[in-house]
């Protein structure tokens, strides 16, 4: 623990996502007092995020009216100073600014925040700076998209400009397909059209402190998520790469750091994608002031045997990093969708993946036997995951396909 005062820290989202918990332990431990807020009871916390919880408000209307929510929580906060305003889920982003600059608290103001959230703002501000991004523009109505779509050029795609992640994305080979994304978008008030790049898709994530790149990690995806996440039946994978400094990633990497200099981020966690394209042009995809979700962090962990959860919390805390990051081990999580409709009936190939991987294993996480299945539209981690790790790089892919092909879950 590092020998300064002590912190006063408001958690937006204590218990949710699933990672939040660890981040909110990470900042108790690291020896803040953290209080909690969300829209939610605190009864429905998980247990890990109350125990290390000093205090907790239910502010109902704190996504969807924060001028109203935010006088609220100044009454309750009273007399106490914060020190710091976290939040590491994507909503909440630009709400934690809008309280950092009520509340004077240090931090990414809100005309920061927008940046990172607002897609065309960032590309704009990329673009500025020399940094190669795809050929894009906004459209807010059903005309507008299909005249963005004509300058644009196809292929491309479709997807919220405040969006995160793949989800309400939509590749468009022409105007018929552009017309199908058109009914399905009409919930979303604007979006982004943008060139579709094809290539491999890569992630750039950091733990920045005082404006420094104190750590980061590559990420991969098999197969790239748009793909992902329109076939129902494929087990998508997430692996970290341990070999930092090969030329596959060397563009890509640098790339990340000319990002966050640009954008001028100060301190806390970075997630970039970036593709690389057949030609080896490297191009960037987008970037959010959050980490990466579906237990990424826990794949960096399990690749250096370290907790950045805490290591996080140091940043965000004191500014200081002193984790020592060792890159041992690829990393993989393989996310798993049940074959069926209703409840979990059975799970097959488990002993298999057990005996034949042993103790390259890090973690299974799959729904219990009569949970009902979820949504894998909506949902990441589907109905459940398994990570992995091993040294070598075609090894890692090689047993992340084979609890890909042998692992089943039956729902029904």
């Amino acid at each position: 623990m590092t020998n300064v005062a002590p912190r006063t820290v408001l958690m937006i989202t204590p218990g949710y996502p699933g990672e939040m918990p660890l981040f909110t332990r990470g900042l108790s431990v690291q020896g803040a007092t953290v209080l909690g807020v969300s829209n939610g009871p605190e009864h429905e916390l998980p247990e890990l995020a109350r125990r290390h919880l000093s205090g907790y408000l239910q502010l109902p209307e704190l996504f969807t009216n924060p001028a109203a929510a935010i006088p609220q929580l100044q009454r309750w906060l009273g007399t106490r100073t914060l020190d710091r305003v976290c939040c590491l889920w994507e909503p909440g982003v630009e709400v934690a600014a809008l309280i950092r600059e009520a509340l004077g608290v240090p931090g990414q103001s809100y005309e920061q925040a927008l940046r990172f959230r607002d897609k065309d703002l960032m590309k704009q501000a990329l673009a500025a700076g020399g940094v190669r991004v795809p050929h894009h523009a906004v459209a807010r109505t059903a005309t507008e998209v299909r005249e963005a779509a004509e300058q644009v050029g196809y292929p491309l795609i479709i997807k919220p400009i405040a969006g995160a992640g793949s989800q309400d994305t939509f590749r468009c080979d022409d105007a018929h397909e552009v017309d199908k994304a058109i009914a399905q978008l009409g919930h979303i008030a604007v979006v982004d059209v943008e060139e579709f790049i094809d290539g491999e898709e890569f992630t750039y994530d950091t733990i920045c402190a005082r404006g420094r790149i104190e750590y980061f990690h590559i990420g991969y995806y098999r197969p790239r998520p748009l793909i992902a996440r329109t076939n129902e039946w494929i087990s998508p994978q997430t692996l970290s790469y341990r070999l930092v400094d090969d030329p596959w990633v060397a563009e890509g990497r640098a790339m990340g750091e000319q990002v966050i200099k640009v954008l001028g981020y100060d301190t806390g966690f970075t997630h970039m994608e970036w593709y690389r394209k057949a030609d080896g042009e490297v191009v960037f995809g987008e970037i959010a002031a959050r980490p990466p979700g579906a237990r990424t962090v826990d794949l960096m962990n399990f690749a250096s045997d370290v907790d950045l959860f805490g290591g996080w919390a140091e940043a965000e805390l004191f500014g200081t990093f002193s984790l020592d990051i060792e890159r041992k081990y690829h990393a993989a999580c393989i996310t798993k969708r049940a074959h069926g409709q209703g409840r979990i009936q059975r799970i097959e190939g488990l002993d298999r993946i057990k005996a034949r991987l042993g103790d390259a294993i890090c973690a299974i996480d799959l729904l219990p036997l009569g949970s009902p299945r979820r949504d894998w539209k909506s949902t990441l981690l589907s109905d459940g995951y398994v990570t992995l790790r091993h040294p070598d790089w075609d090894t890692t892919k090689a047993m992340a396909d084979f609890v890909g092909t042998d692992l089943h879950l039956y729902a029904g």
